[in-house]
């Protein structure tokens, strides 16, 4: 008898904006929502139809109410987290020169950290895989 086929996993996109003076913008998730108060790279779930970075963009300006630019593709992360599992797809973006500052519609707060002082936050379990890569992608 075959093996039972792995479960699927929901495509998430991330993104990681940057800052002039290297700051990285991360938001805190909804206290009544799925990991509730812990930190993350804004983002969400990739649409049917849409690549993963008309998916950033659109779920950047609907959550945040900015615009960005996708720059540079990081390794993307699988997790299980027991009731679903992501496959988390990063990026490094700017917010564009004519973007409004983030404004954050659904998160409780959003803040502007060094990548040294997010090693300090209670960040979701897959987001911290994203920071690792980040952070070894800097140092090349």
């Amino acid at each position: 008898m075959a093996a039972p086929a792995p479960p699927s996993a929901v495509p998430v996109v991330c993104a990681l904006i940057v800052d002039d003076a290297g700051r990285i913008l991360v938001a805190q998730r909804p206290e009544h929502k799925h990991l509730g108060l812990r930190w993350e790279f804004p983002g969400g779930k990739i649409e049917v139809g849409e690549t993963p970075e008309n998916a950033l963009i659109r779920e950047i300006h609907e959550e945040l109410g900015c615009h960005i630019l996708p720059l540079h593709p990081l390794p993307h992360c699988r997790h299980d987290y027991g009731t679903v599992l992501i496959e988390l797809i990063p990026f490094v973006a700017r917010l564009t020169p004519d973007s409004p500052g983030p404004s954050p519609a659904e998160h409780p707060a959003v803040v502007w950290l060094r990548p040294d002082q997010l090693l300090t936050l209670d960040l979701a379990a897959a987001d911290q895989s994203v920071l690792r890569h980040y952070m070894a992608w800097q140092s090349r």
